[in-house]
């Protein structure tokens, strides 16, 4: 099945337009990573340490009462997550608020008060020490960069150097993406998150290395032609494949989206904006990078030979 066929599209021609966009989305991304790492973002208590309620009501309350009435109580630091369709509410209040007070206990009795007619019940409370969000954050930390390390040695063995500092400059920028996207809508970092930026970091390899596959049979077969357009023609040949792969993954996470309920919501939004950057970068990005070290090797090779003593052009 094909919903596209026989393009012809400059991709490689727009590669400045495409480079000056994915700059912008890398500073703001680096921007929101220094955030994260001095907790200025909106951390979730699996980083920043804190408590996490989550309680059920016998009829619906209104949310924007909760906020005002435990705000006022745990120093303003909460916030709240509406379970639809079950009454229920995850409340999360990070460590700074939790310094001297049960944060459970504390909510439990200042909502039954509140709410005295509306029956309570805790179905589930949690505790994250600070010690132990600091170690969640080096421990990801950690995971991401041996992913990235993976990434470059995985696609230098199989292809060649400059694929791997392609594919690894497009998964960085799938990242940075995310973060920056999550930090400008002040959506929270916290694990789910964590788990969407790697899930995307693999899908976007996989659509990387498709391409780089057809480059490379290209490169292969056509050696003395134009590489720009070798890689144009590549590009265009898979573009099928891509299109409906991607269109496929997209449709997927926007059911989770819209279905899926407020619990993984912010985790499908990452999915959904992760598989749109991803298709970009593989074609935009990955594939650009890697031809202009090609060519730039390629004249570093020439300028070599030329040097060479009773070397005849």
């Amino acid at each position: 099945m094909e919903l596209i066929k026989n393009t012809s599209i400059d991709f490689i021609g727009k590669r400045k337009i495409s480079f000056a966009i994915s700059a912008l989305i890398a500073i703001i991304g680096l921007i929101g990573s220094l955030q994260i790492a001095r907790n200025k973002a909106n951390m979730g208590i699996d980083f920043s340490g804190g408590t996490s309620v989550q309680v059920s009501f016998a009829r619906p309350v209104p949310l924007e009462r909760v906020q005002q009435i435990l705000s006022e109580k745990l120093d303003k630091e909460v916030h709240l997550q509406e379970i639809t369709g079950a009454n229920q509410l995850m409340i999360k209040v990070g460590r700074s608020a939790t310094a001297s007070l049960n944060v459970a206990d504390t909510v439990t009795e200042r909502l039954q008060q509140e709410f005295p007619d509306n029956a309570l019940t805790v179905e589930s409370s949690n505790e994250v020490g600070p010690s132990i969000g600091d170690k969640l954050k080096k421990d990801t930390l950690k995971a991401v960069a041996l992913s990235m390390v993976g990434i470059v040695l995985y696609i230098a063995w199989r292809f060649d150097f400059n694929f791997g500092i392609g594919a690894i400059a497009a998964t960085l920028h799938d990242v940075l993406f995310m973060i920056a996207l999550f930090y400008l809508l002040g959506k929270e970092i916290n694990l789910l998150f964590v788990t969407a930026v790697l899930t995307i970091a693999g899908y976007s390899l996989t659509d990387t290395v498709v391409i780089f596959d057809r480059i490379r049979e290209s490169l292969g077969k056509f050696g003395p032609e134009e590489k720009d357009v070798l890689f144009n023609r590549s590009i265009n040949e898979v573009l099928p494949r891509t299109v409906i792969t991607s269109l496929t993954t997209f449709l997927a996470a926007v059911s989770l989206y819209i279905f899926g309920g407020a619990a993984i919501n912010d985790f499908a939004l990452a999915l959904v904006s992760g598989v749109v950057v991803a298709t970009y970068s593989s074609i935009f990005i990955a594939s650009p990078i890697v031809l202009e070290l090609e060519k730039r090797q390629d004249a570093r090779r020439t300028k070599r030979d030329v040097a060479v003593p009773g070397y005849e052009p």
